[in-house]
């Protein structure tokens, strides 16, 4: 303790002030105890070390070999010899063979980047955190951005890796920087790049490379397979879905009222914890960045499609319906990451929540019921007939009509959703709840009867004669 008197040393360091002389002029001890050279026991590998493990050690060029399928191959080869508490053992000898004569390692390089050149971005997979929206499970991805320079970080929303939601990601973290960096660095998205077939390698979309030129950025990607050469990103996504978890744990429960609420949290969570050491450099590396364009990027990607005669319009190999009085006109399908939105001769028809995974189709049974009702017979064979069904509720009481009606159970399920369609959905559905705990035989009339919406009645009035003798008294008062 420089500075400082002896005893106060001594006593800051746990040691006793006679202690204190004898290391202060005399050897330290590690200088008085030299290390142990010797076993205190003997090594029960020591006669099979040479011919059995430096064999197997010698042969293995990559070092994937590991010390217990070493041990467990001594084991079959000599029963009752090894204790399975001697595997630590042999796990030391030869961490120590492979420190001394075993094969080089991979060597990585700390890499230098200058303030407001490079920010990294990543799409991570985020069900292990396991949120829940009113009490579904939220299957999402994260899309994670951050300056390699400050490590300054941002956080959206994802259910993809589309080229819509590459884009919104990306716009938002600038937007919320104020500024932008001169190179983006990505793995190999599908959303950002296509196959070379000649070559196998991968090469930037057009669509995305008008993103990058409205920014004013340029692009650096890793090589397929080697995620480590996005070194930043990986640690980014590590950074925050640790962040998230342990924000979830001291929250008590990781159910949010809405999808809104939960990225509201995300993003609170990342500007406390993740971003809260990196000010100083973050200042600094705002004043290298470019200035954001004028206007932004549309997030969205826009197609024209002819409405069909099934009341339908065709997004990739997706089918969306459409009310029914557009079959035959063509329309502008607009695809956004989480919604797609349908417009004719410039104005808003109608607004959808986007398909993910694996779903081919999102019919609302409102825009071809009219049809329907009229044609009760083709429901039994209509392609999208389970997209018909538009909660549990509605296709338990289908199976509850199938079991006591027979062949008119379509004609009662078709004339019920109608009924829903024209009235109100809630409504229809409460009165089926109702006959299904009833556990009882019901048909289109009986739902009818619970459900039908109460005739609003319309107050009478009287009629008042107007008073115009203040008026005349205010007109007599001026004079």
């Amino acid at each position: 303790m420089q500075g400082k008197k002896q005893a106060t040393a001594a006593a800051e360091a746990g040691m006793s002030e006679r202690a204190a002389r004898k290391w202060a002029s005399g050897p330290m001890p590690s200088d008085v105890h030299p290390p142990r050279t010797w076993r205190t026991r003997q090594d029960p590998f020591e006669d099979l070390w040479a011919t059995e493990v430096v064999a197997l050690l010698e042969t293995d060029e990559d070092g994937r070999l590991q010390a217990k399928t070493i041990f467990e191959h001594l084991q079959d080869r000599h029963p009752g010899r090894f204790k399975s508490g001697q595997l630590r053992t042999l796990q030391r000898r030869i961490r120590d063979w492979r420190a001394a004569h075993g094969p080089g390692r991979e060597v990585f390089f700390e890499q230098v980047h200058p303030p407001g050149r490079e920010g990294a971005a990543d799409f991570t997979r985020a069900h292990e955190l396991g949120v829940t929206i009113s009490g579904e499970i939220l299957v999402h991805l994260l899309f994670v951005f951050r300056l390699s320079y400050s490590g300054w970080t941002h956080v959206s929303l994802a259910f993809g890796e589309t080229y819509e939601a590459l884009v919104h990601g990306l716009q938002s973290a600038l937007i919320a920087l104020g500024g932008v960096p001169a190179v983006l660095r990505t793995d190999n998205l599908s959303a950002a790049t296509h196959e070379l077939r000649l070559t196998g390698g991968r090469q930037l979309n057009d669509r995305f490379k008008q993103v990058l030129e409205h920014f004013g950025m340029d692009s650096t990607r890793i090589r397929p397979g080697n995620a480590h050469e996005n070194g930043v990103a990986e640690k980014a996504n590590h950074l925050v879905k640790t962040a998230l978890d342990q924000a979830l744990l001291i929250r008590g429960t990781r159910d949010f009222e809405s999808v809104d609420s939960y990225i509201e949290f995300a993003r609170d969570v990342v500007g406390r914890r993740v971003n809260q050491t990196c000010f100083e450099r973050l200042t600094e590396e705002l004043d290298h960045l470019h200035p954001l364009p004028s206007s932004p990027f549309p997030e969205y990607t826009t197609t024209h499609a002819t409405v069909r005669r099934w009341s339908t319009v065709r997004v990739g190999k997706r089918a969306y319906s459409v009310p029914s009085n557009l079959i035959g006109h063509q329309v502008e399908v607009r695809q956004y990451a989480d919604f797609v939105e349908i417009l004719y001769r410039g104005q808003r028809i109608e607004t959808m929540p986007r398909l993910r995974d694996d779903s081919k189709a999102r019919i609302d049974y409102r825009h071809v019921i009219w049809s329907l009702v009229r044609k009760p017979g083709a429901f039994a064979r209509y392609r999208y007939r389970e997209e018909l069904f538009p909660t549990p509720t509605f296709r338990a009481a289908y199976d509850a009509i199938a079991r006591h009606r027979g062949e008119r159970t379509d004609i009662e399920y078709v004339r019920i959703l109608h009924l829903a369609a024209s009235t109100m959905e809630s409504r229809v559905e409460a009165a089926l709840k109702i006959l299904l705990e009833k556990n009882e035989p019901f048909d289109y009339v009986t739902v009818k009867e619970l459900a039908e919406p109460e005739t609003s009645t319309v107050p009478s009035l009287a009629k008042r004669e107007p008073d115009l003798s203040a008026y005349d008294a205010l007109i007599g008062g001026t004079r």
